[in-house]
């Protein structure tokens, strides 16, 4: 039996804010959401601070930030204002997306190797702030190759096109997407990369992630927290936690 590194997951609580921003008030509170799922088993907990604040606020990060005893990820887009805040703020790591003001979520891939320049100084700014830098891209090794020259340590793998096809039942699609993911978790490992995977993951997807060796985290928000309506929010990341055992113990095995 091989022993594989362990799989961390990190909870990203976004829509917990969605919720609660959709009424008004204070109610169902980010920072409480943050602190179950730490209770239920997660690693780490994800916030997004978007530039237009549609979920996740300034209060809510600097809350966190004061009250988690798990590593906060902040993700952010590139931005001068973003990486400003983050220096202050000092999150144990920062997950650098796209975004844009249209979007529902993040679509997509960071093009890390058509922003080389801009990106470099900011990724500098924020390894100086002692801010662990990743990249969230496509697993494209183009996009590797540039989290090295931009002297990101981690990538984090956009499952998303393949979670679509696996939801939409087109079997070609969804098997070409997953061996793409495979090639690129073990390139990304070959250049020194830490490998992370998430976007649309839920217990079926998340278990055959978990049984990729190179990929040493997960990051799931949306499934967790739609899901904690029926079940809670507990209860679902148990679930998660279940599953991605299930396939981390497969391919140890």
């Amino acid at each position: 039996m091989t022993s594989l590194p362990p799989l961390r997951l990190g909870v990203n609580i976004d829509h917990v804010a969605t919720l609660r921003n959709a009424r008004g008030g204070r109610h169902p509170d980010p920072l409480r959401g943050a602190e179950i799922a730490v209770a239920a088993g997660a690693d780490g907990i994800t916030a997004h601070l978007r530039e237009d604040r549609r979920h996740i606020r300034d209060d809510d990060m600097a809350r966190l930030k004061s009250h988690l005893t798990v590593p906060l990820n902040m993700e952010m887009a590139a931005t001068p204002e973003m990486v400003e805040i983050a220096l202050k703020l000092k999150p144990h790591a920062a997950c650098l997306v796209p975004e844009r003001r249209e979007e529902r979520t993040t679509e997509g891939g960071l093009d890390a190797a058509g922003q080389v320049d801009e990106l470099g100084p900011r990724v500098k700014a924020l390894a100086a702030g002692g801010i662990r830098v990743s990249l969230f891209v496509a697993p494209d090794p183009v996009q590797f190759d540039a989290a090295v020259a931009v002297g990101a340590p981690v990538v984090e793998l956009h499952t998303g096109t393949w979670c679509e096809a696996v939801a939409a039942g087109d079997r070609i699609l969804a098997r070409a997407e997953f061996e793409r993911i495979v090639r690129a978790a073990r390139e990304a490992k070959a250049r020194g990369l830490e490998v992370h995977a998430g976007h649309g993951l839920d217990p079926m997807t998340a278990e055959a992630i978990a049984a990729l060796p190179e990929v040493v985290e997960l990051n799931i928000g949306h499934w967790l927290v739609a899901e904690a309506v029926f079940d809670g929010l507990a209860g679902a990341i148990r679930r998660m936690r279940a599953a991605m055992q299930r396939g981390r113990a497969a391919a140890g095995r």
